[in-house]
């Protein structure tokens, strides 16, 4: 299957939400068409999604594993309601988004979330490589986040990279007031990271075949 790997842009909001709200069901505040579009306005914020393309939109609208947002959106007058740029949605079909922000030296990730449908197909861990690809060519040292306790899965991934765990913060998670688990990595610019990089990178490319980077995704 084919995937490309790009920037965010406005055009994808509408199915971000959609992927937001449905890999963290319960987070609060719940993202907003607004929301994201501010993060996609800030300076300091990097935002990237894979993307199936479509031939045409009719082939995005039969898709069986559309959200329902999507399909809410066309019940009303689009631009009327969310303006022109909720109106002109994406006729990709996006399939995982990933966002973090620099902060000097340091790659903070904020989120990264694949739609159901398409877990356990390597797109959360191709989006994790893109993420610390850019991160390097925007000179930072190190990357960090913070994840569920309960989420072993994604620790697992993470610790394949080379996260380590660092602290924790207590009543992180305000929906139910779980602790989150702070990761983060040794330098990503040294020699033995890089290589223990590629080779990484190599190993997923010859699992899950190429996903294709947009020059629009590609940092100078």
């Amino acid at each position: 299957m084919r995937y490309i790997v790009r920037c965010m842009q406005d055009k994808d909001i509408p199915q971000a939400i959609e992927i937001d709200r449905e890999a963290f069901p319960t987070q609060w505040p719940k993202p907003s068409y607004t929301s994201f579009k501010q993060e996609l306005r800030n300076r300091l914020a990097c935002y990237i999604v894979v993307a199936k393309p479509a031939e045409n939109e009719a082939a995005v609208q039969n898709s069986e594993n559309k959200g329902f947002l999507y399909k809410l959106l066309h019940l009303f007058d689009q631009e009327h309601l969310f303006g022109e740029d909720m109106a002109s949605s994406s006729r990709e079909y996006i399939v995982g988004i990933a966002g973090f922000w620099i902060m000097v030296d340091e790659a903070h990730i904020t989120t990264l979330a694949t739609r159901n449908a398409f877990r356990r197909q390597g797109v959360g861990e191709r989006m994790l490589l893109q993420i610390m690809e850019m991160a390097a060519k925007l000179h930072a040292d190190v990357v960090t986040l913070e994840v569920r306790v309960s989420n072993k899965q994604a620790q697992a991934l993470y610790e394949k990279y080379g996260f380590q765990k660092v602290g924790v913060r207590r009543a992180y998670y305000t929906d139910n007031g779980e602790d989150a688990v702070i990761m983060t990595t040794d330098s990503i610019t040294s020699n033995s990271f890089q290589s223990r990089f590629r080779q990484l990178k190599q190993t997923h490319q010859e699992r899950w075949g190429v996903f294709y980077e947009s020059e629009k995704s590609k940092v100078a």
